[in-house]
């Protein structure tokens, strides 16, 4: 039952305020606000959820990036307008895999949680005055993993780019390969690469861009295949974690290890890009990769960013 209902808020840009009350075991009556709120797990600072939200989903103290999901990543970076296409595919149950629950529910909880029928969304639209092909994963889908159906999304993707020449943009968040779908989920690095190859031969632009998480599979295949590759800032970057390698080789790894910052420092990234400059430096960059240009794709964006 609600407590109190306030209208006309003192907080400016806020309309009414809902706040619901409950009562702990000393009986004492506390006041919950339902999730207007987010503490920031880096800053540990308490932000109003409207001013994270106009902010890009960015902590403004400590410039944290949230994750974002599919949807509303494509909205921020295609213009009105765009089609979201191969939304049909859907997975299965081939090996009927069972660990702590089956997999059978856990799809069926991952598509009623997202609204997806998979971890990935391809979208055909403009980006600026650029057509392209964009293919966005859902990391809320089953940690982002890809299997069977985000192996073939991908690879229509690719598919379409190689028939209209527009370029390739696939912006991962994922914690690698499907456990649950076995060896076939591995199958999709290796038929993913080989089309990347082949709009490689065809000279059709492509452009990773990797957030946070991208490791696994997704990392050991077309996330590192990018003519430009591209993250965002603090993004958790790799193949194997880096828990798992402090175990193996009983090491502490440096600080930082596998953060986006990181990889760019030691070359493994062309540019580690704000999510507010995204769009802007992936317009630059597609006009830097028209045929003819020579110079580095990465060196001539940042500068005209700087």
């Amino acid at each position: 039952m609600s407590w109190f209902k306030r209208q006309g808020s003192e907080v400016e840009g806020v309309g009414e305020a809902s706040f619901e009350s409950s009562v702990d075991a000393s009986g004492e009556k506390r006041v919950k606000t339902e999730g207007l709120w987010i503490k920031c797990d880096r800053c540990r600072q308490v932000i109003w959820k409207a001013d994270l939200e106009a902010n890009l989903m960015v902590c403004p103290k400590c410039d944290q990036h949230f994750r974002i999901g599919s949807r509303q990543r494509i909205e921020m970076l295609l213009d009105p307008g765009y089609e979201l296409v191969d939304m049909e595919l859907r997975s299965t149950d081939p090996l009927k895999f069972a660990d702590v629950k089956p997999y059978a529910e856990r799809l069926e909880k991952a598509r009623k949680a997202t609204g997806l029928n998979d971890a990935i969304v391809n979208a055909l639209g403009s980006i600026g005055p650029h057509k392209v092909v964009l293919s966005v994963m859902e990391y809320a889908f089953i940690g982002g993993s890809m299997g069977c159906v985000v192996g073939e999304t991908i690879a229509r993707a690719i598919d379409r780019s190689l028939n209209t020449g527009d370029p390739l943009i696939i912006v991962a968040s994922s914690g690698g390969a499907r456990m649950m779908e076995g060896v076939a989920s591995l199958m999709q690095l290796a038929k993913i690469s080989s089309g990347l190859a082949l709009l490689d031969d065809a000279r059709v632009p492509y452009i990773s861009v990797m957030t946070d998480p991208t490791t696994g599979g997704v990392t050991a295949s077309f996330a590192m295949l990018g003519d430009l590759n591209i993250a965002e800032p603090g993004a958790l970057i790799g193949f194997a974690g880096p828990r798992v390698i402090e175990q193996t080789i009983r090491q502490k790894l440096p600080e930082g290890f596998q953060r986006s910052e990181f990889l760019l420092e030691h070359g493994m990234l062309d540019a580690v890009v704000q999510r507010r400059d995204m769009k802007s430096f992936i317009i630059r960059a597609l006009e830097f990769m028209q045929p003819g240009r020579t110079t580095h794709v990465a060196d001539a964006v940042t500068a005209t960013l700087v």
